[in-house]
């Protein structure tokens, strides 16, 4: 499980961001509060464990294949530590969906920021195990 050291931003401590691809999870917590829309492109087993209300499951996989099921602005995509999401945000935009922005660290990082209710977990082969 990471470990994870942030920033006064609530970024990955010495992480820059990677500008018009991704948003802090601060950052895309206040997004969609204003109504963005949020991506979770996990696994079916990783949103059965754990996920975040109002998120839109469509796994990375599936993505271009629904890519127009996806309505409203800006889109946010979020995976376990944002290395998928930084795949499908960029997927989406190569669609035309340019507002679409990958959540830094994923869920993981989102429940150490924003969210400690929202538990952590390890993925071990298709299986997901929740640490305390």
């Amino acid at each position: 499980m990471q470990n994870w050291q942030v920033d006064h931003r609530g970024m990955p401590a010495g992480r820059e961001l990677r500008e018009g691809y991704e948003v802090s999870p601060r950052d895309a917590h206040a997004l969609i509060s204003r109504g963005a829309t949020l991506i979770d492109c996990r696994t079916d087993a990783e949103w059965v464990a754990v996920r975040l209300d109002g998120a839109v499951h469509i796994p990375l996989h599936e993505l271009e294949a629904r890519a127009d099921e996806i309505e409203g602005e800006p889109v946010l995509v979020i995976c376990h530590h944002g290395v998928r999401s930084l795949r499908a945000a960029m997927a989406l935009q190569a669609l035309g969906i340019d507002s679409a922005r990958s959540v830094v660290g994923g869920i993981d990082l989102w429940s150490v920021v924003v969210d400690p209710s929202v538990k952590r977990y390890e993925r071990q082969g298709a299986l997901c195990r929740i640490v305390d």
